[in-house]
């Protein structure tokens, strides 16, 4: 799975695609209705590919990002005491309960 957010003075928008072994693809794109932080939409994608994924009964997921705040702080890496985003990381943690494997690899922007 594939997931990146972004945000600016134009809105926030979110995107996930799943990518089977076969090579089928998935996307899921929304455009969210409320103010939140470029690390918020980051969150926010990420939660909407790792629902889709539960919602198709996938057992064991790779999750890339560009996101190194998010992977490193959902692997424990680092830690958080921003208020904002603290909720997010403990919903992407109990949505990673329902999988029997899942890993999680930050690539570069570039």
């Amino acid at each position: 799975m594939f997931f990146d957010g972004a945000a600016n003075f134009k809105g926030v928008g979110i995107g996930a695609v799943l990518m089977s072994e076969t090579g089928q693809h998935y996307p899921a794109f929304v455009k969210l209705r409320f103010p939140c932080t470029n690390n918020m939409a980051e969150y926010e994608a990420c939660t909407l590919g790792l629902k889709l994924a539960i919602d198709m009964n996938v057992q064991e997921l790779l999750v890339i990002g560009d996101s190194g705040l998010l992977v490193y702080q959902v692997q424990g890496e680092w830690a958080t005491k921003n208020t904002k985003i603290l909720p997010y990381l403990y919903y992407v943690q109990e949505l990673m309960k329902r999988f029997t494997k899942i890993e999680f690899k930050h690539v570069s922007r570039i």
